[in-house]
């Protein structure tokens, strides 16, 4: 199948696909005669696991561990358990940094109702805690 037609069952873009083939996450097409690409059931597979990967956000580097260990015929499935493992937990401790934030902007938010909203320079008003305020 053409590019195209590879673009539409699998929900990638010609670009990406390139891409892909570029940093060798996918396998260089046959070529046509004519110089198109040609891909095959075998890059549909990949190009589908690839995209599964990617939709619980695995990087790239991540991916390209898991097919190398495919290309030598290791099962990759216990790396896979623990890259899976590892963004859970990354995404654990980006809620709780979320959910502290959501608090800090309700606490600063009282706190602005307190101050005068029409503050020009700034300085006595939500904008100048705003400014005050350090990240960690």
């Amino acid at each position: 199948m053409k590019i195209q037609e590879f673009s539409r069952q699998t929900s990638l873009s010609a670009k990406t696909i390139r891409y892909y083939e570029a940093i060798g996450i996918l396998p260089p097409p046959r070529r046509a005669p004519n110089g198109y690409r040609e891909y095959d059931e075998g890059h549909l597979e990949r190009a589908h696991f690839v995209a599964g990967a990617r939709s619980l956000e695995l990087s790239l580097g991540e991916i390209s561990e898991l097919l190398a260990m495919q290309n030598r015929r290791e099962a990759p499935c216990r790396t896979m358990l623990d890259q899976i493992r590892r963004k859970a937990d990354q995404i654990a401790e980006r809620i709780s940094l979320l959910q502290q934030m959501e608090k800090d902007l309700r606490k600063l938010y009282k706190l602005g109702l307190t101050f005068p909203t029409d503050d020009v320079d700034g300085k006595d008003c939500i904008c100048h805690l705003v400014k005050e305020r350090r990240t960690a």
